[in-house]
């Protein structure tokens, strides 16, 4: 059987443009991206002006690059019920907004965590607060943009696949998927280094979720042991997760149709490479 084609990419830097991550991208031999839309670190939102727009659209273009995702800005805790929390709806409502306008699939969003400042603990009110906030930040965007909620490497929300699960089933909303990040699984606990085990996760997901309902995968090693619950990126190859995940990701029908993306430290530290990309193309049967 021939391979099939991956699409796989990384996460670059947008410095000096969109139309810049594109051609980072295409450098390192990628066909999909992943950019934050600004400052990761920062309440701010931007707005294109038609020729940085048209810039970003030819490049595109130019490299064959798609889907290209927005990493929502690490600020946003959506079960806060504070003023974090309506920051955070008012800036992924902005993100999608111009996602939607340019053609990005949609945002991958942290889900966040229950805890405030004022260590008020995890309760329904919590929760029902965190449901309120992703159908405002739905019916405050365009209807074809969507919000992609990454599981948890560590003790926030998403840890759980059924955290995330229950989240799905009560917004019950298409535009509502899934991002799993490699590392964050292993790190929550999640061994899917035997062809059993890989099986067993993706058909408890099914059931749970729907594969289709998985957008996208981040793949990526980890520095740290299975259930750490340390969220710490390694090259593929240089962690502790076992080489047979990475292979069964490229394969199996389950993930090897799903866009693939890189965030990893790059062999020369300077951000995911085209060595890492190289790597997991080899690992196809």
């Amino acid at each position: 059987m021939p391979k099939s084609h991956l699409t796989i990419g990384a996460h670059k830097s947008a410095s000096g443009g969109y139309d810049k991550a594109v051609e980072r991208v295409a450098d390192i031999t990628g066909n999909c991206l992943q950019i934050f839309s600004y400052s990761p670190r920062s309440w701010q939102s931007r707005d294109l002006d038609n020729e940085t727009k048209a810039a970003y659209l030819a490049a595109l273009d130019e490299h064959d690059i798609g889907p290209v995702y927005f990493h929502a800005c690490y600020l946003i805790n959506l079960a806060d019920r504070s003023q974090t929390g309506e920051k955070s709806v008012k800036n992924l409502s902005a993100e999608l907004t111009l996602a939607a306008d340019i053609g990005v699939a949609g945002s991958v969003v942290h889900t966040g965590t229950y805890k405030t400042d004022d260590g008020e603990p995890e309760d329904e009110a919590h929760y029902e607060h965190l449901l309120e906030n992703i159908r405002a930040a739905l019916k405050n965007s365009p209807d074809d943009a969507l919000i992609l909620l990454e599981n948890a490497g560590n003790r926030k929300i998403g840890r759980h696949i059924q955290d995330l699960a229950d989240i799905i089933a009560d917004i019950d909303s298409d535009r509502l998927r899934i991002c799993l990040d490699t590392c964050h699984l292993h790190a929550a606990g999640y061994d899917l280094s035997s062809e059993e085990k890989f099986t067993e996760f993706f058909n408890d997901f099914d059931e749970q979720i729907g594969l289709d309902k998985l957008e996208l995968i981040h793949v990526n090693d980890s520095r740290d042991e299975l259930g750490s619950l340390r969220d710490r990126h390694a090259n593929i190859g240089e962690g502790n997760i076992p080489e047979k995940v990475f292979k069964l990701l490229v394969n199996r029908p389950e993930t090897r149709d799903k866009p693939m993306i890189i965030e990893t430290p790059g062999f020369g530290e300077s951000g995911p490479d085209e060595k890492n990309l190289k790597i997991l193309r080899g690992f196809q049967n």
